[in-house]
């Protein structure tokens, strides 16, 4: 197949998939098409759950194991979109639809790129994961999938970057604290109040910085979000409760921004999950060198994936633009489409590990 035939293939795919709602964790039907259309191409799909899997022939776990890797699901439609949200509406070189940049056009594109790689020999083996869940980093999804996997030694994650690749990128941590003071008439002055106690803290959040500052990724920063207090206008409130984004670099852990934060807070302070890791692949990593051999410009992303689940290096790279992700009317055009599948041949066929 030559590209244009493989660039009409994956945009048909892509309609059909825009067409079936796939929110996270309600991702059947998308999965079941999905797992037909391989089934009818040969390429003998792994199922769990709503994670697809498939190994290309001549598999040896002897050499290197190369993931590719995009996810199935979308966030649910905003209220402000113009055109169906899941209806595949062409308009020149565009296709509008949920999904249809983040992640639709990455999963299409690695599709085909894994359909041709499994046709030639390769120095390594190559698997293909479609993903469910990514959006809400649900543990059905990337997580359930990886231990029934071959062992994974590094990843190309499929996500809208323009086709750059993204060798950094942050992870995060969401931080429910709780001030605690005590109650009393407001009138009479009475109590301490929490909210006043949980307002030291805040500032504390706001104007620290961290003094590791990543050359890709910036420092780690830490946002108030949320915040909740009081009962009735006339009571002191003896418990404020207030939520904390915190999106770390790829010099801390997140267990080690918690500890520091708990140690300068006094506020009660839970993370929910330690899990979403800042990544980093080595800039001399031969998938990088290859991408920049290639005119791609390495950058660090702000903006969250499975990579944060990945227990292996990875790059993050895919057709599509990362601001047009979860807006109404969202788009991909054809032509990022056909110039990820070339691209994405370009920097794997033949490539060593």
């Amino acid at each position: 197949m030559t590209t244009n035939d493989m660039t009409q293939e994956a945009v048909a795919l892509l309609c059909q998939l825009i067409e079936t709602p796939r929110v996270s964790r309600e991702e059947t039907a998308a999965a079941d098409l999905l797992q037909a259309w391989m089934d009818e191409r040969g390429m003998a799909p792994r199922r769990e759950r709503n994670n697809l899997w498939c190994v290309a022939p001549g598999y040896d776990p002897e050499r290197t194991t190369l993931l590719l890797c995009a996810h199935i699901d979308t966030v649910r439609p905003v209220s402000a979109w113009t055109r169906p949200p899941h209806q595949a509406t062409r308009e020149g070189d565009r296709i509008y639809g949920l999904g249809s940049n983040d992640d639709g056009a990455s999963l299409v594109s690695l599709i085909e790129t894994f359909r041709l790689l499994s046709t030639r020999e390769q120095t390594y083996n190559l698997v293909l994961l479609a993903s469910a869940e990514e959006e809400v980093s649900g543990r059905d999804g990337v997580s359930r999938v990886l231990p029934l996997l071959p062992r994974v030694d590094v990843a190309l994650v499929g996500e809208p970057t323009g086709m750059q690749p993204a060798v950094a990128e942050r992870g995060l941590m969401v931080l429910d604290c709780t001030a605690h003071g005590r109650s009393g008439h407001a009138a009479r002055g009475e109590g301490i109040n929490a909210l006043y106690l949980a307002l030291d803290d805040i500032s504390w959040i706001r104007n620290t910085e961290w003094p590791e500052v990543s050359p890709l990724l910036g420092p780690t920063r830490m946002t108030v979000t949320m915040i909740e207090a009081g009962t009735q206008h006339n009571v002191v409130p003896d418990k404020c409760h207030f939520v904390v984004d915190v999106r770390t670099n790829e010099l801390h852990t997140n267990e080690e921004i918690y500890n520091r934060i708990r140690a300068n807070v006094k506020s009660e302070v839970a993370a929910r999950s330690f899990r979403l890791s800042s990544s980093r692949i080595d800039d001399a990593h031969p998938l990088v060198q290859k991408a920049i051999a290639l005119g791609r410009t390495p950058f660090g992303s702000p903006t969250l994936s499975d990579q944060a689940l990945l227990p292996c290096p990875s790059l993050k790279m895919g057709p599509g633009d990362s601001r047009r992700s979860h807006t109404a009317d969202e788009y991909i055009e054809t032509a990022e489409i056909r110039e990820a599948i070339d691209l994405y041949i370009q920097m794997l066929d033949g490539l060593t590990l």
